[in-house]
């Protein structure tokens, strides 16, 4: 399943050749049953950390891409950054419900990200450009929750040595 819009709104310049690419940001989500990921962590913020206002927790990849065409992150969306059968698929924007709180992080610049490597190699053997791709880790996590309990969650997920509180906005 795949919502949103293929072709966003930001666009990127790329160095002397005075060409631009819209950049792309794709949000992958497991579908349920596959959320594996998404069950730990709520187990670990509910068991491990004690905190029992979580009411659900979701898991998401973000990928923000550029300088791909927008025919190939069409292709790519569903052979480099997902599993058509196990994922869901959002781009632009990642819908929220009303008492969801984002938490998002990323590695420092200089740490050595395998996933967002792991993706700009697949799609170069799918174009001559060369591309970029930026990953980010997110939660969505509704329920009852403190400034304090939100504080102890990014605490536990974000390790400061290799990673950071990742931004909203769409890189520059």
């Amino acid at each position: 399943m795949i919502t949103g819009n293929v072709l966003p709104r930001p666009v990127a310049v790329f160095g002397s050749l005075g060409y631009t690419l819209p950049m792309f940001r794709i949000f992958v989500e497991r579908k349920k049953g596959f959320q594996n990921e998404a069950e730990n962590i709520l187990h670990d913020i509910t068991g491990f950390l004690g905190i029992g206002g979580v009411k659900s927790l979701r898991f998401i990849n973000r990928y923000d891409v550029e300088n791909v065409e927008p025919a190939l992150i069409q292709k790519a969306a569903r052979g480099v950054f997902s599993e058509p059968q196990s994922d869901v698929l959002f781009f632009d924007e990642l819908p929220l419900a009303e008492d969801e709180t984002l938490i998002a992080w990323e590695y420092l610049p200089g740490q050595y990200d395998q996933r967002a490597d792991s993706a700009e190699q697949c799609l170069s053997l799918l174009t001559d450009a060369k591309p970029a791709v930026r990953c980010a880790k997110l939660i969505a996590v509704s329920g009852k929750l403190s400034d304090e309990d939100l504080r102890r969650i990014k605490k536990y997920l974000i390790n400061p040595v290799d990673s950071r509180e990742a931004a909203a906005e769409l890189p520059k």
